[in-house]
This record gives C-alpha cells, structure tokens and sequence, in this order.
C-alpha cells in the first residue's frame, strides 16, 4: 500500500466513524479514545483531521466538536457567482443549487469550492439560501482582462463579468503594460470585503483593438491548449497519408459499396459516412461508417493523454481547436473522398416504420465515391438544379431514399415524444482581419435532418446493445428538469395561454413537444423555445445508463464523432474489445472504476468548449454592432431583470434597456410574470414582447451594447 492509500484508509476510518448512526458530535480527545489513538500517533491524527476539515469533509464548532457538515445543514459545493454580487453554489454530491445572496458570500470568487450552510427556503420547490462559511479551494488562480494605467499603479478589470472585482496590479507587476492592453494576470492575494485581489501580469497579448486580440483573450481565459506538445508530433511523425494492406486485413470490405459523405462547406475532419439500400423484404439496410480514429490513437500515448486534456475539439468563431492534429484530423483519420478509410459500421435494417430489426457493429475499411455538402444535397432533392442532378445522377436515387428514411426516423421519434429545439444559430462571418462583415442564420434543411437522424439512430442503436452487454462504457443521459424550473417553466406557459399536462406529478417530454409545436410559427415561437430550453437540464456524460429525457430515449450514447469528442473515441475502444473477445476480468474491471471520472471530466470539458465558443461569438456581435449606434431595429423581448431589459434582434444580436435609462416612469421588476411596469403610467413590457429599440452606445471594452425603446410594436399576451 502506498503512503497516500495510507493516509486516504485512515481518513475513511474517521469519517467512518462519524458517518455512523450512533455518531453525537464530539471533541478530538473523545474521538481519539472512541478510535482507539495513542498519545504516539496524535500528531498523526491531528494532521489528518485538518486535512478533513480544509476538504470541507468535517466540521469543528465553537466549542470544538467534530461534525459531519451535512448533520449542520452544511456542504460543499462549487460557487458560481455572479456579476451583481450575489451566487450560486452547486452542491458537490447532488441536489439543487442554494441561493447565496451578495452580503453571504464571505470572500468567495467566482469558481470557487466552498463551504456553506442552508439558511432557510428549501421547500415546496423553492430554491434553498444559504451562506459561505468559508473558501476551501480558489477556483481562479489566473485570469484575463484590461489594464488600465494609474499614477504610480494599475489595475486591471477582468473579461470575466462574474469577476466583480478589479485587480490591482503594483507598477513593478506590470509587465510595463500600458491602458489599453489585454493582459493575462496570476492571482497574487485574493483579498478581502474591505481589500482589492492583487495580482502580476505574466503575459501581455496586446491592445484591445489590434486585430486577433479578442480571440485570443478568450483561448488564454479558458486556458484552451492551441500547440500540441513536441512528443504528441514525434508519435504521429511515422503515420502513413494511406491506409495499408496490412490494416485492411481481417476487415469487412465494404469499398464496393456505395457510400458518401455529407457535411457544411468548410468541413475538414469528416468522421461519418453513410450507406443505404433497399433489402429484397422492402426494408431499408443503413449504414453509418464512422473513422476508426482508435486505430491511430492508442490508449496511454502522449496523443492520448492530450486528446483526452481537451476533450473535445473547440468550434471558435474564426478557428477551429482540434482534439487531435490535423494530420490526423483532416488526414488520414478523415474519410476524404475516393480513399481508403478505417472505420467502425454500424449496419441496421430497419422498418418502414423506422424500427431498428436487426444491426451488426463490424471493423470495416470503406472508399467514400463522393464528399457531399448539405447545400447540393438539399438542391438534388429540391430537383432545382438539372445539371446538378446529371452530375449526381449515381447517388440520386440513394439521396431520394434517404430522405424517405429521415421522415420515416424522425415521425417515430415524435411519436414517442422526443423534443427538437429549433432556435436560430448564427453564422458570423469574418473579412481577412478577423472583422465581422455580416451575420446570417445558419441554414436547417432536410440535408441536415438527414444526418442528424441517422447518426442519432445510430448511437441509440450502440448505446442500447453495449448497455445490455454490461461492459463499461460512456453514456448521453439528459436527466429530468427539476421541479422548480418545471413550475416557473409551467407559470410562463400559462401567461401564453399554454397548458402542461402532467401526469403521477411529472411531465412527459412529448408534453414538451407538443408546447414547441404548437408555438411553431408564431410570434412568440422564439421565447417559448428558449424559455423550455432553459428550463431543460444540461445533457452530460455519465458511466451508467440515465436515458435521455429531451429525446426520450432509454439509451443513447455519443458514437458518431470520435475525431472530435473523446467519449466517442472511448466508446470505440470498448467495442473493438468486445468484439475481439478481450473485456473482461482486471481490464473491464479497471475501466468500469476509472469511467465516471472521465465522463465527469468530458462532461466539463465539453461546457468550457460551449462557453468559449459562446463568448467568442458575443464578440464578434459587439464588434458588429460598433457602427450601428442611432440605428433602430425590431426585436423581441428576450429576458427581464430587477435592471434592464433584454432585447435580442432578428440577427441574434443581444442588448440591454437599462431600467434607469427609462425616463418616462419609475420602472419596477415583476418576477413572477416575467415584467416590468411603470409605477404611474402602469405600462408594462413583458419577456416575448416586440419592441422597436434604438442602438445607443456599443462598448468594446465592456463587451455591452446598449439599446433605448422607442416603440411597443406588439404585446403577445
């Protein structure tokens, strides 16, 4: 046994013993006796018990006795703070966030593992309140903001708006930074209620406006990886361009089959391709052909290791962040067209009731014939193209069978109730300076559908076989929306006119469905979407089978995309041991203890990606919008706080009506029904509303864009 299995035993002996029903509060010479302690090894214990009580595991009172924090309305949990000075924290072992008003949060930043008590609230689907008692692992311990230059010292205010404080930065810390500059500060002392962090510049990445600058603040804030590391390129220096002889043996050849890929324009890494025919029984035969990217990426390698830092590959506004090297990437892991490719097939006849009969899961090399984009698959089954269907004339028919098969797939997942979320997305587009010239809704076609059903299909289909087979494995589970989202969700519904059935108590997802279709098309479609999506839990990755409430599927999985996202280059490395006979005994044993923790760490991984790419778009939107101040636009009412106003226009540009720049009243929040309203003229302005607002100051630095209304053009209610 090691020196740290030692001490990790003797820990559990402790807390074993104050886990124990018959356990009452006591003081360390009593728990000495009780466990049996000699004078000799005090020293041992009263480092182990600090050791307890800095992990937020134990808790000492006043008077000295020894608790389990949970026995004291206690725990630990991460805080999530926010811009106006109050929080959240997120309980470690589950349950709902507790509130953490500004005047309790006892020091904590943003990030931050703490300790806190429940306070009050709690019940009847309220949300619990609680206090900090104290910070017991700083979340932050770098960060990225302006500098600004004062007489003889600086400071610096962070990007991050839930950093509330600005740090202050002694002249000889500067770096010799100057106002203007983006910089990356290491935290230095956090201080406290009645003193500023302080901190030292340790890279400085240039002014605000210099082109690229903005993007790279936000690569250095979410400490996002952009090199591979020297050993990563010396492992793959060796890969071939081209797949061997030796590599295709004992593979099931399916290079005569006809098989493409279909993606956006700019794609590079192209990890799926599919096949499809009709079976002499008039079922459909579909093959989804994913890179067998586990081939290339071995287990324990320096690749490995940093394919699995990152997580996922990270979509940034004007640059892609791969997972792997784009040797392998957009090389050979890549099914480029008219090549040989290593894949994992997932063969399935299914119905003309898009039942799932039979499938068979195979090592397999393929030969793409044609590297599609959903804009000319979307123009051949629209038929406007004549050439276009002459230059394509051999996968015509598959393209017009395909399409049969996603109505088909996506009929049934209605059926049973599964949740489609069609908000618009923005598609930024940037000039050769990183500038953003125009913002344009990103196309949803029936070429998009088709892939985004096939590959669902597929990875419900993995995930239901391998759960069955009880091997380790990484699951998609998207849990229910908890009851107080449910009830605020149900009370803004109902403002609309909406009802929710429940049933036992609970709402079932086709419930949710029905709401989003029968908002399709109308006015307030947008908010009604957005308010269920908030509403909605986070999807995450999980070691054991939870379902997936939004597309109410019993099982599901990511299998589809192992180029880009480690939980699927995982989940091929399980099956190709499965189907080669060797999980089981130590090594199925070893992955079945080690998979929660790398699905909570894909899990994060994967939130970090989201939020950076979120924040690099905000951006660039800002950035837009430098030279729209005294324009006016329509927009809908998209969030109402106790001080502005949210407005998202038809682009998806967001701004704020500051509450006290509204001049013609006294404006007071309603939380209840999601409004404002004027104290004497008793106007109100309600989330959903179309307003005419005007752009009346765009701030770079601050990342804000600030709108006047001029105008109510609609009240939806």
């Amino acid at each position: 046994m090691t020196e740290k299995e030692v001490i990790q035993e003797r820990k559990q002996k402790i807390l074993g013993c104050m886990q124990s029903s018959e356990y009452v509060p006591m003081k360390r010479k009593e728990m000495r006796m009780v466990l049996g302690i000699s004078e000799e090894d005090r020293p041992m214990f009263e480092a182990l018990i600090a050791e307890l009580i800095a992990e937020g595991k134990i808790f000492e009172t006043r008077r000295g006795k020894l608790a389990l924090p949970e026995t004291l309305q206690m725990g630990v949990g991460s805080f999530s703070a926010h811009a106006k000075g109050f929080g959240f924290v997120t309980p470690e072992d589950g349950g709902g966030d507790v509130f953490i008003p500004a005047s309790e949060t006892n020091g904590a930043m943003h990030k931050d593992k703490v300790l806190y008590k429940v306070t009050g609230g709690g019940g009847s689907g309220k949300r619990a309140e609680g206090t900090i008692l104290r910070v017991l692992d700083r979340g932050m311990h770098r960060l990225v903001g302006l500098y600004e230059q004062v007489q003889g010292f600086g400071f610096v205010t962070p990007d991050d708006k839930k950093m509330a404080k600005d740090i202050f930065i002694a002249k000889e810390n500067s770096m010799g930074a100057v106002t203007g500059h983006k910089v990356v500060v290491e935290m230095t002392d956090y201080g406290n209620e009645r003193r500023s962090p302080e901190g030292k510049v340790i890279e400085i990445l240039g002014h605000i406006h210099d082109p690229g600058v903005d993007i790279l603040s936000v690569i250095r804030r979410y400490e996002l990886a952009v090199e591979f590391p020297a050993e990563v390129y010396q492992e793959i220096e060796d890969v071939e361009t081209e797949v061997s002889e030796e590599e295709i043996a004992g593979r099931e050849d399916l290079r005569d089959v006809l098989t493409i890929t279909i993606d956006g324009e700019d794609a590079k890494d192209l990890d799926d391709a599919v096949s499809l025919s009709v079976l002499p029984n008039g079922n459909y035969e579909l093959g989804v052909h994913i890179a067998d990217v586990s081939h290339y990426v071995r287990e324990h390698t320096a690749l490995d290791k940093e394919a699995y830092a990152r997580g996922t590959s990270v979509y940034l506004v004007d640059r892609v962040i791969p997972m792997l090297p784009h040797k392998l990437s957009n090389g050979i892991c890549s099914l480029n067209p008219h090549t040989d490719r290593l894949t994992l097939s997932c063969i399935m006849e299914i119905d003309r009731r898009g039942q799932v009969l039979a499938h068979q899961v195979v090592n397999s090399v393929i030969h793409s014939d044609y590297r599609m984009t959903y804009t000319a698959v979307q123009d051949l089954l629209d038929g406007k193209t004549p050439a276009l269907r002459e230059q394509y004339a051999q996968i015509l028919p598959m393209l017009e069978e395909m399409n049969t098969l996603r109505t088909i797939l996506w009929e049934r997942r209605k059926k049973r109730g599964s949740v489609h979320f069609d908000l618009p997305e923005a598609k930024i587009k940037l000039d050769e300076m990183g500038k953003p010239i125009e913002i344009l809704p990103y196309e949803r076609n029936d070429a998009t559908n088709l892939i985004e059903e096939f590959m669902l299909i597929c990875n419900e289909t993995i995930a239901e076989n391998y759960f069955w087979q009880e091997i380790p494995f990484v699951f998609r589970s998207h849990q229910e929306p908890d009851e107080e989202k449910m009830e605020k969700m149900e009370q803004f519904l109902r403002g609309f006119g909406y009802r929710v059935r429940k049933k036992d108590g609970e709402i079932h997802p086709r419930e949710i469905q029905k709401i989003l279709a029968e908002a399709e098309g109308k006015p307030e479609e947008r908010i009604i979407t957005r308010m269920v999506l908030r509403s909605m839990m986070q999807a995450r990755y999980t070691a054991d089978n939870q379902g997936h409430f939004g597309l109410a599927a019993k099982y599901y999985c990511h299998f589809t995309s192992p180029i880009r996202r480690y939980p699927d280059l995982q989940i091929h490395r399980f099956i190709k041991m499965t189907l080669a006979g060797e999980m089981s005994g130590k090594k199925e044993y070893g992955y079945r203890k080690k998979m929660p923790e790398v699905a909570q760490h894909c899990s994060k991984r994967e939130r970090i990606a989201e939020d950076a790419q979120r924040d690099t778009e905000a951006l660039k939107k800002v950035e837009f919008m430098l030279d729209k101040v005294g324009k006016t636009y329509e927009g809908i009412i998209s969030g109402v706080t106790n001080w502005g106003i949210y407005v998202e226009l038809a682009n998806t540009v967001e701004g704020m009506v500051a509450l006290s720049q509204m001049e013609d009243d006294f404006y007071l929040f309603d939380e209840q029904n999601m409004q404002v309203f004027g104290r004497r003229n008793g106007k109100s302005y309600r989330l959903g509303d179309l307003v005419q607002v005007t752009v009346t100051k765009v701030s770079q630095e601050a990342g804000t864009i600030d709108f006047a209304i001029c105008e109510q053009t609609e009240k939806l209610r």
